[in-house]
């Protein structure tokens, strides 16, 4: 099923909605690398058309969540955003925020993957190129945020589960990238 144009404008609205959010609450730097995942997942989907099964996408998807929740889990624990407000020089968000958390119910919409895409919608394609894209390049940033910091070159909250999560996004990719849909 191709995209619809009213289903390409609820994209690009998601995707600004999100690279917007990223910029109120974390600032300019943030915001740019939500682009890469946004933006860059956007792209994907309008140019690299995926017509693959649920199926064919389940295992690096669960185990991207999967990752996704331990990278989260890492950065709460070691200080993930007081590092970064050290950086972007932006003040941490208030994490229960009304922004923080509509920022919260954007990624959300990665748990319908499994729903859209099982049933062939556009918008299951969008979310798990977005998803893939995210999580297999702008968790890269981790092993950049040290050079931006006074200190020498070292651990930044997030690198250890970084290690997992992007090449799970990298696989994602990879499967949906497959052009032929077998029907089941």
């Amino acid at each position: 099923m191709k995209a619809t144009w009213p289903q390409i404008s609820i994209a690009a609205a998601f995707t600004c909605a999100v690279l917007a959010l990223g910029y109120v609450l974390l600032g300019l730097l943030p915001a740019f690398l939500f682009a890469f995942g946004f933006v860059g997942g956007f792209g994907f989907w309008l140019f690299i058309p995926s017509h693959v099964r649920f199926q064919d996408i389940k295992l690096p998807y669960f185990l991207t969540l999967a990752a996704f929740v331990l990278h989260k889990i890492e950065e709460r624990y070691w200080d993930f955003f007081p590092a970064l407000s050290r950086i972007t020089g932006k003040p941490m968000p208030e994490p229960n925020s009304f922004l923080a958390l509509l920022l919260y119910a954007f990624a959300g919409a990665w748990l319908l993957i499994p729903l859209l895409v099982g049933r062939g919608h556009p918008l299951g394609y969008y979310f798990a190129w977005t998803l893939f894209t995210s999580m297999g390049v702008i968790e890269l940033a981790h092993f950049a945020f040290p050079f931006f910091t006074p200190e020498p070159y070292g651990y930044f909250p997030g690198m250890t589960t970084a290690v997992l999560l992007a090449p799970a996004g990298w696989w994602g990719l990879v499967r949906l990238r497959r052009q032929k849909r077998e029907l089941s």
